[in-house]
């Protein structure tokens, strides 16, 4: 499966996490990430991710400077990044339930609804239409 597209799904979610164990700058949060299982995640990709995160008021930033070359721009989580956190995480884990739930060989749950005599008919064919 070609997990890129699931990461841009949940990229958000897997750099509040990462932020919210401890503040980062912006290869080293690739670089965690990547140390996680995430090794498709692009360079480019996680920065943009930071900066949109950063201009929605989740991160907070700051600059330390560096001996060995450019001065490094650090990110932190905030509380609201924290709220955020807290409910993408809740989403992501609901959906990966219902995936697991249907990946799975179990019989899946069945709703109690009552028909709707307006919808139309799905276990008609086409011939039957005809």
């Amino acid at each position: 499966m070609d997990s890129t597209q699931l990461l841009k799904g949940v990229l958000d979610v897997a750099v509040l996490a990462v932020l919210n164990r401890e503040d980062g700058y912006g290869y080293d949060v690739v670089r965690r990430l990547r140390a996680a299982g995430l090794e498709d995640v692009g360079d480019a990709s996680v920065y943009g991710t930071l900066r949109r995160l950063y201009a929605n008021g989740a991160l907070t930033s700051y600059v330390v400077p560096s001996e060995g070359g450019p001065h490094r721009k650090y990110y932190g989580i905030n509380d609201h990044g924290r709220s955020v956190l807290t409910l993408q995480s809740k989403g992501w884990q609901d959906f990966a339930r219902s995936m697991d739930r249907l990946l799975s060989d179990e019989p899946l749950p069945t709703l109690n609804t009552t028909p709707n005599p307006s919808a139309p008919n799905r276990s008609e064919t086409l011939e039957d239409k005809k």
